[in-house]
């Protein structure tokens, strides 16, 4: 389930997946909140582009550590890209 980032308390959350459209974003939610996991998301900017990098906004997803593993399988399963290096 969608969760505030008070819920997860002190713990590190880890990025597991940037939604770069607005349709992808409401789709990773429904995956991960039909699997029953805990996860934060916020909007946030990264650089996008292949010939021309420019500054874009996208939906980050985050889970607790313990969740990482089970929460990145789930998005795969769904055929979704998941964020494989450490940010």
């Amino acid at each position: 389930m969608r969760r505030e980032g008070d819920f997860f308390g002190d713990q590190e959350l880890e990025l597991i997946f940037i939604a770069k459209k607005l349709k992808e974003a409401l789709r990773a939610e429904e995956v991960l909140t039909s699997a029953g996991i805990d996860y934060a998301v916020e909007a946030d900017r990264y650089l996008g582009g292949v010939l021309f990098k420019r500054e874009l906004t996208g939906a980050f997803f985050y889970v607790a550590p313990e969740g990482v593993e089970s929460a990145k399988e789930t998005l795969r399963e769904a055929k979704f890209k998941v964020t494989e290096m450490d940010l």
